[in-house]
């Protein structure tokens, strides 16, 4: 066994279980170790799955590189027990239907992942849904980092033939508003999840979108804590031994 996969399980089975109907989330995301760059110049890159409520890794492959995310969504995830039930978060890179194919058929799990540019048709197909019609379903305020942010949500329930095991579609509008100077810039984003109107409401959808980040700050305290882009360590499995 791989010491990743080793310290992965333990802290799976360290995760507390609480007695709560809350759904089970994963968050994948890939990080690369600017310090551990080759001699032709590409960074070591890493995918690894958290858990949203634990904030804890469960899986982390190195993949050589971030566009080898798309290839290697499922190998760190085939690692993590107990994925019936749970919903898998994803950023942009992963609108994929062999990845939607494997939660939902492989491993009777769920997902939501993120619809940008780079999927152009795609995202025009969720853009293209009739949204003025649909009615604002949720509404949230936060504050923080000098910034007020508020965020709207709308979902409608879709077809299956706008992407694999596809049950609702997502717009998601964030307005954000500098507090100091008061500049104000509004962002709209799509998403698509597999887990229908009976499963999670407009609230629970964007909750798992916005916790999805969370791995994003557990990025941030790898870097600025224990300095991991810093070290120069790139020789086989060191990088991710000590990333691990």
């Amino acid at each position: 066994m791989r010491s990743i996969d080793a310290v992965g399980g333990w802290l799976t089975d360290r995760r507390p279980i609480t007695q709560t109907t809350a759904l089970r989330a994963i968050a994948v995301d890939g990080k690369s170790l600017r310090g551990a760059a080759r001699a032709h110049g590409r960074k070591v890159h890493l995918l690894a799955a958290l858990d949203h409520t634990a904030s804890t890794v469960l899986a982390q492959l190195g993949i050589g590189e971030k566009p080898n995310e798309i290839t290697c969504f499922q190998p760190p995830l085939d690692t993590v027990a107990g994925l019936v039930g749970a919903v898998v978060t994803s950023d942009a890179m992963h609108p994929q239907r062999e990845h939607a194919d494997y939660l939902i058929t492989g491993r009777s799990a769920h997902y939501i992942v993120i619809v940008k540019g780079n999927q152009k048709k795609l995202r025009q197909q969720f853009k293209s849904l009739p949204w003025n019609a649909i009615p604002l379903q949720d509404r949230t305020r936060e504050t923080g980092h000098g910034r007020g942010e508020i965020r709207r949500i709308k979902a409608a329930t879709v077809s299956n033939r706008l992407f694999p095991h596809a049950a609702q579609a997502v717009q998601l509008k964030r307005r954000r508003t500098n507090r100091k100077t008061g500049k104000a810039t509004i962002k709209t984003v799509y998403a698509v999840t597999s887990l229908p109107a009976d499963r999670a409401t407009p609230a629970q959808l964007s909750a798992l979108i916005r916790s999805h980040w969370s791995i994003e700050a557990l990025h941030r305290i790898r870097d600025v804590t224990f300095a991991e882009d810093a070290p120069q360590l790139r020789i086989g499995n060191a990088p991710r031994a000590m990333a691990t």
